[in-house]
Order: structure tokens, then C-alpha cells, then sequence
């Protein structure tokens, strides 16, 4: 067993512990980036096959480093995303520990935090969670477990390619941006159903000319309109957290020309191991792919900081109920824009000012005799 201090540990070696990092390392502090992947950036490798940024190139850079492209209007697939972002840690030298999973995070008696890897433990003055804007738990319901055992079943996150699914007809639940990406690509090989909630979708085709006048100004809105300081954003986070944003790249026309069958049904249940839909239809589906997200998992947070929905209580990542521990990377932490790459950089450099002002002001405190 092994003890390591410290100043601040963030954990997650994504876009946001990166430029958390990155924010830290411009001020001067010292931190530690721990991470349980083999390699910085897999969490987007492990990806589905076709995973494409919804953001261009121009607006996926982190502070410090342009994302690599030629055509600032491309839309960088995951292996790419991946890489650039190994590319970054490199680039700056930032102190990254693979292989490296918190399981257990908890006050210290003294003052700050224990972190436990395994048998070993890293104590410390701030932490910073930075595990992801939804959550990596996938959320399943559970009557799933109800559903004839001769349907293949794949949450999203097990979802690399059509080649996985069964001959026949496939479900697609959830009609968010997975549900949708999915089950278009699903539907060049397999007569498809797509149900779920509409969730809005962009006025003109996502790769149009039109698109490259408008997205722009979507984006402003995404990170100045709608934030946690305006009732329309509030009222957008609350949707957001729940079911997911509007429909970008997939549009219903699309959709379409593919021969999807998209129903704003909503499956409630099983009935004789079919799938049932809140209009009393029973699909006959070879394969489910659940589009329904991932549930937020903070039990391994020792600390009473989580509301009745999971989620921690904060703004702009801080926890005044835990001084010292902050959290980057959050849909939502700000504004909409906070769950893609262009609202990392003011997020993660609000969480780094906060950091600095506390490290600050406990370098400047007298010792205790």
C-alpha cells in the first residue's frame, strides 16, 4: 500500500480533465490526471464505428491547441477525437496516470480529500470530477430483462456496427442524437423502427450551405443564450439532462430516404416477450438497441453532495457543500455549449481560478502552532 499527495487530482483524462489540467498547469499549481483507459482519448476509440463530431473542426480546439484540420468545416470522427486529444497531453506535458481508476473518494479527517486506487490511496486538497458530462452507466429499463431471450439487446455504448444485430427487423429506442445516428445507419441493412420523444431538430440540413450560415449562430446561442443565468436556459437544462438535445446532423428527411419508421411512441413494457409501445403496439424486432442514455453514478463520491436526480448540487462546477471539490465536463455546467468541446475551455478555466484562489488563500494562511 502507497500514499501520494497531492495539491489537486482531477479524475478523468477526457477534454475536460485535460484542459482542466492544462488551465492549472498556466497557473502555476501543481495536479495529477488520473484516468483507468490504456490510453488517453479512449473513451471516444470505444466509440461506435461511424461517430462523428456535431461540433466542425474549427470549433473542436481546446485552449492552446487548434484541432487538426484542413477543412475547418469537417466533422472529425472518434478516432480522430481520440488522438487529438492524446496529442494534447503530449503537447503540454501534462501529467497523465493511465491505468488509473478512483474507486472511492472521501473526506480526509484532517482537510481535503482521499482518493482510493485499489490498495493505494492519493490524498488531497482539491479534486476535480471530470468522469464525463452524462454519466457512464447506461440506463436500460427494467423490464428489458423481460423481452424473449432470442432478441439481441446492445445499449448504445455496445453498439459498434450493424453487422452485431440480428438478421430482421430492429427497435431503435430513443430518438436523441444516438438513437438517431444509429438507427440511420442501422437502416441501410435492416427495416428499422425508431421510437421515442421528439426532441426538436435544426431547421435546415445539418451539411447544407445553409447549415454553415446558421450553425454559427447556434452555437453563440448555445454558449452565451442559454445558460444557467437565463430562464430559457434553465428551462434547457432541465430538458437537456433528461432527454437529450435537439437533432442536428439526422433530420426526419433523412431518416426518410432510408425507409425508417419513426414513431414518437414510447416503449412502456414487454408483452410475450415483444416489445410494447405506449399505443398498444407490439413490435416484432430481432434486435433492440437502447438509445437511452446513461445514468448518473456518483455513489463512489463519499460525500452527501448529490440531488434526489443524482446529479451534484453545484454551479459552474463548484460544490460550496465540499470545499475543494469541484467538477468540469458536466452537461450543462454553464450552458448548453458545456457538453462540447467549445464550452470546455470556459468552464474548465472557471474550475482552475477557483482552484488557484483556494490554493492561494491556503498558501497566504498562517501555521498553526
Amino acid at each position: 500500500m502507497t500514499t501520494q499527495h497531492i495539491e489537486t487530482l482531477i479524475i478523468g483524462a477526457g477534454q475536460a480533465g485535460l484542459t482542466t489540467g492544462y488551465q492549472l498547469q498556466r497557473r502555476g499549481r501543481p495536479f495529477l490526471v488520473v484516468d483507468g483507459a490504456e490510453r488517453v482519448g479512449d473513451n471516444w476509440r470505444h466509440q461506435w464505428d461511424t461517430l462523428r463530431l456535431y461540433t466542425p473542426a474549427k470549433y473542436d480546439g481546446l485552449p492552446g491547441m487548434a484541432f487538426p484540420a484542413e477543412d475547418p468545416w469537417h466533422f472529425p470522427g472518434k478516432d480522430e477525437v481520440g488522438d487529438f486529444l492524446e496529442a494534447y497531453a503530449l503537447a503540454f506535458d501534462l501529467p497523465v496516470r493511465l491505468r488509473t481508476r478512483v474507486e472511492r473518494l472521501e473526506a480526509a479527517p484532517s482537510g481535503g480529500y482521499v482518493a482510493h486506487v485499489g490498495a493505494d490511496t492519493i490524498t488531497c486538497d482539491n479534486v476535480v470530477v471530470a468522469t464525463g458530462s452524462f454519466g457512464r452507466t447506461p440506463r436500460v429499463p427494467a423490464f428489458a430483462a423481460d423481452l424473449d431471450e432470442g432478441i439481441v439487446q446492445l445499449h448504445s455504448s455496445e453498439y459498434r456496427r450493424p453487422d452485431q444485430l440480428a438478421p430482421g427487423p430492429v427497435l431503435v429506442v430513443g430518438a436523441s442524437h444516438s438513437g438517431l445516428d444509429i438507427a440511420y445507419e442501422v437502416a441501410e441493412t435492416h427495416p428499422t423502427l425508431l421510437c421515442g420523444r421528439d426532441t426538436g431538430r435544426l431547421p435546415v440540413p445539418f451539411d447544407s450551405r445553409r447549415a454553415r450560415l446558421l450553425l454559427p449562430v447556434v452555437f453563440f446561442a448555445f454558449k452565451h443564450v442559454l445558460t444557467r443565468r437565463t430562464p430559457m436556459g434553465r428551462k434547457e437544462m432541465a430538458e437537456v439532462r433528461r432527454h437529450g438535445g435537439i437533432a442536428l446532423r439526422v433530420q426526419q428527411a433523412d431518416l426518410d430516404r432510408r425507409g425508417v419508421d419513426r414513431v414518437t411512441s414510447r416503449m412502456v413494457g414487454v408483452r410475450d416477450g415483444r416489445p410494447l409501445l405506449d399505443d398498444g403496439t407490439v413490435v416484432e424486432a430481432a434486435s433492440v438497441v437502447w438509445c437511452t442514455g446513461f445514468r448518473q453514478r456518483f455513489d463512489w463520491i463519499e460525500l452527501p453532495i448529490l440531488d434526489d436526480d443524482g446529479w451534484p448540487v453545484e454551479y459552474r462546477g463548484v460544490v460550496d457543500a465540499a470545499p475543494g471539490l469541484f467538477f468540469c465536463g458536466l452537461s450543462f455546467q454553464f450552458a448548453f455549449s458545456s457538453m462540447v468541446f467549445m464550452g470546455v475551455a470556459r468552464d474548465s478555466a472557471h474550475v482552475a481560478d477557483k482552484v488557484a484562489a483556494r490554493a492561494r488563500a491556503r498558501d497566504r494562511a498562517p501555521a498553526v502552532a
